[in-house]
């Protein structure tokens, strides 16, 4: 008895929020989102004497919201500004989606009154084609003008118009045919080439690497960048990886050896008194002690090192005029590093953590090709990094 009590506490207290919360979204004149939640409530059992209070709130954000759409509409639609269109459209979708929210709960009993809650409805077929149409040739029309525009901008928009009268009206007209058209002259083409101003070569597999810009994904739907020169393609911006320096360290092996002691223990021995006598307890039994002792390791360490440093400036030119925009500074480096060891003595005497050292030998050093290509993931993070911050 106690558990039903608790339950039917807990469901009205969660119909009471439900309730308050629609009616504050009525009042405050967010009606569409009263009828959502209304509609929610309502929609596992219409016919429940809780849920009355849902259905004249329904009733009555269903009323405000038709009337105030309706009187939007005899306004924008005496205004007569062809900009109005496509708040008149979606007006007469969002009526029409109103209404089919709700017919599916219909009738709704009011239960006190002994009648059917009213909703009137109406069919927004006619107004919803003919405003459709409207709209559709307006956003053509605007997006001709747009496209015979110089400004990048302005294609971007009659893309996003010719995209959107897609989505309304698929295959109006050439819509499609046009929107390639302003996806075109709306993106920023960007080449982009490498200069090498060092006495030194910079291998061939770097500078694919460097210049393959689908590992980047830096290209977007208004920014394409190209490594080589396409036809019938007007460039606005070429992107130079200028090279200006790359530093090789020389080749270093330093060497040094130091000794280390510890000590181990090595089995037990008879615990001895100042004058050498066993020590022994109350048992009489002798008392046994660790027998310590030292152990010694001699280790001579080894360490290869290596390092290669590049530097590079990224040049923003006008591809038209040549015209330097921007120059930020690249760099980045690779090191070689080898580090073993060899000993004489216990091995004992150091540091576990120190063993692999020992298993470790002289390796070959990388060539100066191969430290200036290792350096490619550094470049390439932080080449990336600038072209990111600094779009066009």
């Amino acid at each position: 008895m106690k558990k039903q009590l608790l339950l039917l506490s807990i469901l009205f207290f969660v119909l009471s929020c439900g309730v308050k919360q629609t009616r504050n979204l009525l009042t405050s004149g967010n009606y569409d989102e009263a009828i959502d939640n209304a509609i929610n409530n309502l929609r596992s059992n219409k016919d429940k004497k809780g849920n009355q209070d849902f259905v004249y709130l329904l009733e009555e954000a269903f009323y405000k919201a038709s009337e105030r759409d309706l009187n939007s509409l005899n306004l924008l639609e005496q205004d007569k500004n062809p900009a109005n269109l496509e708040r008149i459209y979606n007006t007469y979708i969002q009526l029409n989606n109103r209404q089919e929210k709700i017919k599916p709960l219909l009738p709704l009993r009011l239960i006190k009154e002994g009648k059917n809650a009213k909703f009137t409805f109406d069919n927004y077929n006619k107004q919803i084609v003919d405003s459709k149409n409207a709209l559709s040739k307006y956003l053509y029309t605007n997006s001709l003008a747009l496209l015979k525009s110089s400004n990048k901008m302005d294609f971007r928009k009659a893309y996003e118009d010719l995209e959107y009268l897609n989505q309304i009206n698929p295959n109006y007209q050439n819509t499609l045919q046009l929107q390639e058209e302003a996806l075109s002259k709306g993106r920023y083409y960007v080449n982009v080439t490498l200069h090498n101003q060092t006495n030194m070569v910079i291998p061939m597999d770097l500078q694919n690497d460097l210049l393959d810009f689908n590992t980047y994904g830096m290209n977007d739907k208004w920014t394409v960048y190209h490594n080589t020169l396409q036809k019938k393609i007007q460039y606005n911006y070429q992107v130079i990886v200028d090279f200006t320096a790359i530093n090789i360290s020389p080749e270093q092996i330093k060497e040094k050896v130091f000794v280390k002691e510890k000590q181990i223990k090595d089995g037990v021995k008879d615990l001895l008194d100042k004058n050498g006598k066993q020590v022994k307890d109350s048992l009489g039994k002798v008392i046994k002690v660790d027998n310590l002792k030292t152990i010694t390791i001699s280790i001579r360490e080894f360490n290869q090192f290596k390092a290669c440093q590049v530097a590079a400036n990224v040049d923003y030119i006008d591809f038209k005029n040549k015209q330097l925009l921007k120059s930020f500074p690249l760099s980045a480096e690779s090191i070689f590093k080898n580090d073993y060891a060899t000993y004489k003595g216990d091995k004992r005497a150091t540091e576990e953590s120190y063993y692999p050292y020992f298993s470790r030998k002289l390796v070959p050093f990388p060539s100066n090709e191969q430290m200036i290509y290792n350096s490619g993931e550094d470049l390439k993070a932080k080449l990336k990094a600038i072209l990111t911050k600094n779009k066009f």
